[in-house]
């Protein structure tokens, strides 16, 4: 008996110290060498200890011969959260980005579970509100160094002003700000005491550490408003796409009411139900948000009615605990995980901010138990066996309770087989990450044979990301381009080298078509693949029709956007379908009207036509529109002194042979050209096809051929 309880402190002090470190670490871990240098880092941490720590939950429970849990009036609307998010992610048509936002959401509330399960005792309480305001206060310092321009830090991303370790300056602002309150918990004795000598032991040194926070908070704050001011939806378009999520979308009209579109699939609720009075706004309009207005519009958007009732239901448990708060520690925590549920509805939370609102909600639920509070207890679960000889799952206070280890053991197997299947994909998230951060320093590096092949070992690593795709797809093809580039000129290309392009450019389209599969609702995929295909027009066989095919996709995704018109009007363009052309630019114009590149590629498109007075009218409302651009003002004026010349040549002799199109004089549009565009063949190579939107992508493909890219 005596070595069982030794085993079980031992691994009771194993898992504080864990959850000690990772709260000081979660704010201040970074790196450069995952694509997301602020993000990635502490989803893993914090993935990696809420596994290792319900390992070790396991085997605390085959040693004492039980299951012991905290129960508390959070566990079930927890569950329910955790459940919608669950379903929205399964009915979700963009599933494997739905899938790589919820594990982390899922780490986060498996980390208040953890919480309650380990700090057992005023101790294991203060330890970690003491990890997690240690890592504030480090937090704090580094704000205020880095407003005074003193960089510590060896890294030159972090010698700014405006940089911190949580990546965002609201996040730091609201990170700062909740555990602030949280150190009320303990200086609540020094804030109340009526004698100096009453001002001794840890109460004083939390307030000093929490007047660097405040400090900290305050220079955070102002960087905020002056140095990086946030850019935020706007409330009445939050409002707006929440609701359109849950109530327009045609093919998914019960599975969106009910679940949303997917739980971190914001990005394309976005496009595809924002109004057109987003462009109106002359900062945000060519930006597309990831996050809504606010935590609970963002949650109704994308788990739907079920994942808000559950939130709301969470909220409502919150303010009911109150009623048993009588000591000041239960009480500070009680108004800091309030005010976190207020900034939930009024603001928009990141990864990190939801993380630690489940960590000060686990810290508020173990105070709460350790105070004796009604629904805040510890249970112990048993197999008996029943009259039938069944067996039934029983708390401790069954009268027919008999230890077993047949449930512990059950349950660790349970963890190992979770922990073994996550631990093994967020392993291969990790290293594909990495993988894809160092084919991006090649390509800075200008490595073009590196950049190739740690792009196809991320890939290969982790094939549910379609901006791996995306990226890999552009590559491939502007490899294929270099190759073409760096022929001689009037030489045919060897065998070797015509193969090399054939399979690059084999490869580019495949990609960027996985990338349509894994994400079919993104926008951006569409256009990707758009653009390369009108990279061959005159080169792939059908490349035309398969440019306007998926850029008209990529327009059902985000029909108010004006640029996405302007990129299909820019292929008739390169089609001589100057009408076509025209109605897409005039959309375009519909839909901004103060969208000088509208009115520019309109102007092309009518001048093309012959319509040179039209086209005039275009280009002067153009120099109006970018007369403080010093750059653009003197091309203009230049197009519109060449235009004029036409029209008065026009004129003078009297004939409409004048006002046909100019092929070699005036600049082509530069929407109607593309970045990169391979010869035209005598011969068109055939090229894959776009394929039709599918929800259950299967992202394995490998490449077909591996050339040898050349800077």
């Amino acid at each position: 008996m005596e070595k069982k309880n030794e085993l079980g402190s031992y691994l009771d002090t194993i898992s504080l110290l864990l959850l000690g470190i990772v709260l000081v670490a979660f704010p201040l871990s970074f790196t450069s060498l995952t694509t997301d240098a602020f993000s990635v880092i502490k989803q893993v941490i914090v993935a990696a200890s809420v596994l290792i720590l319900l390992v070790l939950f396991g085997i605390k429970m085959i040693n004492n011969g039980k299951i012991s849990i905290k129960r508390t009036p959070f566990d079930l609307p927890l569950i329910l959260l955790l459940g919608a998010s669950l379903l929205s992610t399964f009915l979700s048509l963009n599933r494997f980005d739905s899938a790589l936002a919820l594990v982390p959401f899922v780490m986060a509330i498996l980390s208040y579970f953890v919480i309650i399960n380990t700090a057992k005792s005023e101790s294991s309480v203060l330890f970690l509100i003491s990890s997690l305001v240690i890592g504030a206060t480090v937090v704090s310092v580094l704000s205020v160094l880095s407003f005074f321009k003193i960089y510590i830090l060896p890294f030159q991303f972090t010698h700014a002003q405006a940089f911190t370790p949580l990546g965002s300056l609201l996040d730091e602002a609201l990170y700062l700000a909740f555990v602030l309150g949280v150190t009320l918990t303990i200086i609540w004795p020094v804030l109340t005491a009526k004698k100096a000598k009453e001002l001794t032991g840890t109460p004083l040194v939390f307030a000093l550490l929490s007047i660097v926070i405040t400090i900290g908070l305050s220079i955070t704050i102002y960087k905020l408003f002056v140095i990086q001011k946030p850019l935020l939806l706007p409330y009445e378009t939050g409002f707006q796409t929440a609701f359109a999520a849950i109530s327009q979308d045609s093919n998914r009209v019960i599975p969106g009411f009910l679940s949303g579109s997917g739980f971190g699939t914001y990005n394309t609720v976005f496009t595809r139900f924002k109004q057109v009075a987003y462009n109106y706004n002359p900062t945000l309009w060519s930006f597309t948000f990831f996050r809504s207005s606010s935590f609970v519009l963002e949650l109704l958007a994308t788990t739907g009615v079920l994942g808000l009732l559950s939130f709301l239901y969470l909220s409502f448990q919150v303010v009911k605990s109150k009623k048993n708060g009588k000591h000041h520690s239960s009480r500070t925590l009680f108004v800091t995980t309030l005010g976190i549920l207020i900034a939930a509805f009024l603001l928009p939370f990141s990864y990190i901010t939801y993380t630690l609102f489940f960590v000060v909600l686990g810290l508020y639920a173990s105070v709460k138990a350790l105070q004796n509070s009604d629904n805040f207890f510890e249970v112990d679960l048993h197999l008996v066996a029943a009259r039938r000889g069944l067996f039934n799952l029983v708390s401790s206070d069954h009268q027919t309770k008999r230890n077993s280890k047949i449930l512990p053991v059950g349950l660790l197997l349970v963890i190992i087989l979770i922990v073994g299947s996550l631990g093994f994909q967020i392993v291969r998230f990790a290293i594909s990450d990495f993988q894809m951060q160092k084919s991006l320093v090649a390509a800075s590096q200008n490595n073009a044979q590196q950049l190739y092949d740690e792009q196809n070992k991320a890939i290969q690593g982790f094939p549910y990301r379609d901006a791996y795709y995306r990226i890999f797809s552009q590559t491939n093809f502007t490899l294929a381009n270099n190759f073409a580039s760096s022929q001689p000129k009037n030489a045919s290309p060897s065998a070797k080298v015509q193969q090399d392009i054939y399979t690059l450019i084999q490869q580019s389209i495949n990609s960027a078509r996985r990338a349509t599969q894994v994400a079919p609702l993104t926008s951006l995929n569409w256009t990707n693949l758009s653009n390369i295909y009108k990279g061959l027009i005159g080169f792939g066989q059908n490349a035309e029709q398969f440019a306007l095919v998926t850029a008209q996709q990529a327009v059902a995704l985000d029909p108010n956007n004006p640029q996405l018109y302007i990129n299909l009007g820019g292929i008739f363009y390169q089609l001589k379908q100057w009408d076509n052309a025209q109605r897409q630019f005039q959309i375009a114009i519909q839909l901004k009207p103060d969208l000088a590149n509208a009115y520019y590629n309109l102007g092309h498109a009518l001048e093309e036509k012959g319509e040179l007075q039209t086209a005039l009218t275009q280009y002067q409302t153009v120099k109006s529109l970018v007369s403080s651009d010093k750059d653009a003002s003197k091309r203009i004026e230049d197009e519109i002194a060449k235009l004029e010349g036409r029209i008065g040549d026009a004129a003078q002799k009297g004939s409409q042979a004048a006002l046909s199109p100019t092929d070699s004089e005036q600049s082509p549009l530069e929407i109607s050209t593309p970045s990169a565009k391979l010869p035209v063949q005598k011969e068109p190579v055939k090229i894959p096809a776009p394929e039709s939107v599918s929800p259950t992508p299967t992202p394995t493909e490998k490449v077909t051929g591996t050339p040898t890219p050349q800077p």
